[in-house]
């Protein structure tokens, strides 16, 4: 049998955590495990854009770790879960640094402020950046509020350095400049 989509549990404005634990719609965990889910959403949409053929592999699977970043976050750390839940680690946070360097090998320095633009992806790709901003925003606030662990906002920071630099990678690749800010006058 089939699993529907609909559950009717949420009907009265609450949701399920990993647990167990019943909390309203508008809980700053659910925002956060939320805006992450929009994250990976925008990635699908840079996914739809020509890239090449190294950037679209790390793109894939650092989808595929946005599902561990929300499992995570889904997850309060107390009570612990009854069950194993795939948590974010040190070891990921150092990958997305090694993509960072060996990206940032192949670019120019920066020397300016740039301009979200160049190509499709990299244009999505800084919108996926803005949005990974937010989502590590409203993490921090989670984080204020009760231990989440020491590897998410980390992660969500280097995410962002990661999508910017990409953004960039992306342009290059294709042979297109970054857009440099001019200030207006």
């Amino acid at each position: 049998m089939a699993l529907k989509i609909y559950t009717k549990t949420g009907d009265k404005g609450t949701t399920g955590l990993f647990g167990g634990q019943r909390v309203p719609k508008h809980d700053i965990r659910i925002e956060a495990y939320g805006t992450v889910d929009e994250l990976n959403s925008v990635i699908g949409i840079v996914l739809t854009h020509e890239t090449p053929a190294n950037l679209r592999e790390h793109l894939q699977e650092l989808s595929a770790l946005l599902f561990t970043v929300g499992s995570d976050l889904a997850t309060p750390l107390d009570p612990p879960p009854v069950y194993e839940i795939p948590r974010v680690q040190e070891y990921h946070i150092e990958w997305l640094e090694s993509l960072i360097d060996s990206y940032d090998a192949e670019l120019e320095p920066l020397k300016t402020f740039i301009l979200p633009g160049g190509t499709p992806a990299a244009a999505a790709l800084h919108l996926a950046r803005t949005v990974c901003r937010r989502a590590e925003r409203v993490t921090t606030s989670l984080a204020g509020r009760e231990d989440i662990g020491d590897c998410v906002v980390r992660f969500l920071n280097r995410c962002s350095d990661y999508l910017f630099t990409a953004a960039r990678y992306a342009n290059r690749s294709a042979g297109i400049e970054d857009v440099p800010w001019k200030p207006h006058r």
